[in-house]
């Protein structure tokens, strides 16, 4: 078996030589498909690892709030001590009340705003200036409020005609995350005069004791009717990783056409190789090779073409897989993650079975070629 491979391949290496430049011109087809391929995926790959590392903080967290089509406008503190039963010992449960009012800033003309009121703020929040523990009086606001209104801890705004003083400028939040302060304004619960609760943030350790934590609260509140809703964040995560599969599935699909382009260059290649060696052909019939071995050598040529181009096109698509993971995910050693390799691996893999595709039917037109026709020819 191996006497007849190797002798094969290296009739089909010689063959390429003789024609360098047709050859690289056909291989770079399938340089420049596995390339689009592999890209491309590294490419959704590093969007997605990118994007989920910004969620990964709030897979864990739930948001409990009223239902208002069944009429219920608040918790109430059962409903809070309902919530911390079906929580982990571990879990922060912060209840949340929630009003509207006029605020201004520097003396300007006052804006409606919605103030949160906190009652364990310490247990949400760090201070990027000044101090978030004790709070109980004052208030919080966050880093996009600050910058915009210019306010640093001592400043002073006004809600609802009473002067407030600035605790704390707090650090920036998950963009996703119900607990982001960025654009709040957050006052002691014991600020506000209504009992009840807007909403109810609860933390859990893992996404998975957050999931059972839901459910718990789910049979807890909504047993005779459905009180309350529980936003998991953690199946937003879930569903944001599946679209992003299928982006990447279609993104491959969209790379791949170029190498069926490069399929068809093969074929041409191959095709007008046939034409030209149909004499040398025709000899190689007579003096005793069979229509396989005829068949061999020429699905050989198709695959080392494939084969050299699809290494080229891994090299290549490794030196941009680092690229694009330096400055997508600021880790450029990423491009060495499981989900890259099998993108790498599936493109290299389809760039060769493009060449032996295309090879076919040259490799049989010149193997069933009479040897009588073929030197007449």
């Amino acid at each position: 078996m191996a006497g007849r491979f190797f002798p094969a391949a290296l009739m089909a290496r010689r063959n390429l030589t003789r024609t360098k430049m047709r050859s690289l011109l056909a291989s770079l087809g399938i340089v420049i498909g596995v390339v689009a391929i592999a890209s491309l995926g590294m490419f959704g790959v590093a969007l997605q690892y990118s994007f989920t590392q910004n969620l990964g903080n709030v897979g864990n967290q739930l948001t409990v709030y009223p239902n208002s089509g069944e009429n219920i406008t608040e918790l109430t503190e059962r409903d809070i001590r309902t919530i911390r039963r079906e929580a982990s010992p571990t879990a922060t449960v912060s209840p949340v009340k929630t009003r509207v009012e006029p605020v201004s800033y520097n003396r300007e003309d006052a804006v409606r705003e919605t103030i949160y009121g906190v009652e364990d703020a310490a247990a949400l929040y760090e201070a990027k200036e000044g101090r978030v523990s004790p709070f109980r009086s004052g208030a919080l606001v966050g880093s996009n409020v600050a910058e915009e209104h210019e306010l640093h801890p001592g400043s002073q705004i006004t809600v609802n005609g009473t002067s407030v003083r600035v605790r704390a400028v707090l650090e920036e939040g998950d963009p996703f995350s119900s607990t982001n302060p960025d654009n709040r304004i957050i006052m002691p619960a014991a600020s506000f005069d209504q009992r009840g609760y807007s909403e109810v943030y609860v933390i859990e350790s893992t996404g998975t004791q957050a999931n059972e934590t839901a459910i718990g609260i789910r049979d807890a509140l909504n047993d005779r009717e459905q009180r309350v809703f529980v936003q998991e964040l953690g199946s937003l995560v879930d569903t944001i990783e599946e679209q992003f599969q299928i982006i990447n599935t279609v993104l491959a699909g969209i790379a791949s056409i170029s190498l069926l382009v490069a399929g068809i260059s093969i074929l041409n290649v191959m095709l007008m190789s046939t034409v030209e060696r149909r004499e040398e052909i025709g000899v190689l019939r007579a003096v005793g090779y069979q229509k396989r071995d005829v068949l061999k050598v020429m699905l050989m040529e198709a695959t080392l073409l494939g084969f050299l181009g699809g290494i080229a096109g891994v090299i290549l698509s490794l030196g941009a897989g680092l690229a694009i993971n330096h400055y997508a995910v600021g880790d450029a050693m990423a491009v060495f993650r499981l989900p890259n390799a099998w993108y790498v691996g599936a493109a290299f893999s389809f760039g060769v079975l493009t060449s032996i595709v295309s090879g076919l039917y040259p490799a049989w037109k010149a193997a069933s070629e009479e040897p009588v026709d073929a030197l007449r020819g």
